[in-house]
């Protein structure tokens, strides 16, 4: 199969992207990436020049597409599937791509720079930039929750791209901002996120690296064994 997926089983966007190729049933292969060996991680740096992942190469039209939400935009054009994450209708579409980039930059990111922290050597912490990032995964959660009072899903009533990018974020962001007593529509989204098979396939295939996440003692039980 020409679609080869870069990627960590750990990783929140590598989860999005998974999310929604198993969405489509769209057939490519695993490539795990280690970059903390100096070879893996010289070669990666071929395909991804900031050693972001995931990264997808395409093998048949010789092209790599980086960043998730790209990713999957990509997939869904060249190797549509039994989903459709992004509407053909041009102003559901912008809708779409407006509450994925709302996701990433508001909760994804935040998120990331909360977890940071917890591997930053002492003399290196940033408390000043943990609080804002903190403050901004609140507040998205605030905006989300009143979203999800207009509409069954962040980007309208059929699950999409921005569902691919509200699951990771708020997987990991619960972790270091609870969001289930003082957010009860977004528990509840949170919760048929889980039941959805595409994202337990995704953290079931996760659950033997969530040990290695800095506040796994946070997550839910059923992912902590």
């Amino acid at each position: 199969m020409p679609l080869v997926l870069h990627l960590h089983p750990l990783s929140s966007y590598c989860h999005k992207v998974l999310i929604g190729l198993y969405e489509m049933a769209t057939p490519f292969t695993l490539q795990t990436v280690n970059l903390q060996d100096a070879a893996a991680r010289a070669d990666y740096l071929k395909l991804s020049p900031f050693g972001k992942i995931p990264a997808l190469s395409d093998t048949k039209r010789n092209v790599v597409i980086n960043e998730s939400s790209t990713i999957l935009e990509y997939a869904g054009l060249h190797y549509p599937g039994q989903a459709q994450l992004i509407p053909r209708d041009a102003d559901a579409a912008i809708n779409v791509r407006m509450w994925d980039r709302f996701l990433d930059m508001y909760l994804h990111q935040p998120m990331q720079r909360v977890v940071a922290e917890k591997f930053r050597p002492d003399g290196a912490h940033d408390p000043f930039g943990e609080k804002e990032a903190r403050a901004s995964i609140r507040r998205a959660y605030d905006v989300l929750e009143k979203r999800l009072g207009e509409t069954s899903h962040p980007g309208g009533d059929a699950f999409s791209l921005a569902d691919c990018a509200a699951a990771p974020a708020l997987f990991y962001a619960q972790a270091a901002e609870p969001f289930a007593d003082s957010h009860p529509r977004i528990a509840r989204y949170f919760d048929s996120l889980l039941a959805r098979p595409s994202y337990a396939r995704t953290l079931d295939e996760a659950k033997p690296f969530l040990k290695y996440f800095p506040l796994h003692d946070s997550l839910p039980a059923r992912f902590k064994n």
